[in-house]
């Protein structure tokens, strides 16, 4: 079952807490992202999400994102477009996406950048797990993109 806006549905089991939606990505950097790009992001993203009361992780390393997002539904749907239409990224692979009461497991934004390792075990985890075939094929992508040379080359060229 979904809800209004196309999130699976979860049980009720908290009424004192809020009602969050989850949006869990990966995604490869575009050619022109660097850190200074990335540090732009995430200072834009800081300030509009505080005012949509959207939290979450934003982890960036070796030309791969992975993103927690978390906030009222109609917020997070609309962050969803945003984040599709965005030309920083490709190979977008939804992990999670859901609806819940319950409290936030991050309260605040952060940013938090790691080695290829630590990512390629988050994503092979993914993979394990994932049932669409486009996901399949650009997690594997992703994963390849992470084999594809030294670490401090990948994603740059």
């Amino acid at each position: 079952m979904f809800d209004e806006y196309g999130f699976p549905g979860a049980p009720d089991l908290d009424h004192a807490a809020p009602i969050l939606a989850t949006f869990v990505y990966c995604s490869r950097a575009a050619e022109s992202v660097d850190d200074i790009e990335v540090d732009r992001i995430i200072e834009w993203s800081q300030h509009r999400n505080v005012a949509r009361d959207i939290t979450g992780v934003l982890v960036f390393g070796s030309g791969v994102f992975f993103q927690w997002i978390e906030g009222p539904p109609a917020q997070v749907e609309s962050l969803i477009g945003s984040l599709n239409g965005d030309p920083r990224h490709y190979d977008i692979v939804q992990l999670d996406r859901s609806v819940e009461r319950r409290e936030r497991l991050y309260p605040n934004w952060e940013m938090e950048r790691v080695g290829a390792d630590d990512i390629r075990a988050v994503l092979q985890e993914a993979l394990e797990s994932a049932e669409d075939d486009h996901n399949v094929a650009a997690l594997g992508r992703i994963l390849n993109h992470l084999d594809s040379g030294p670490l401090e080359t990948v994603g740059r060229r």
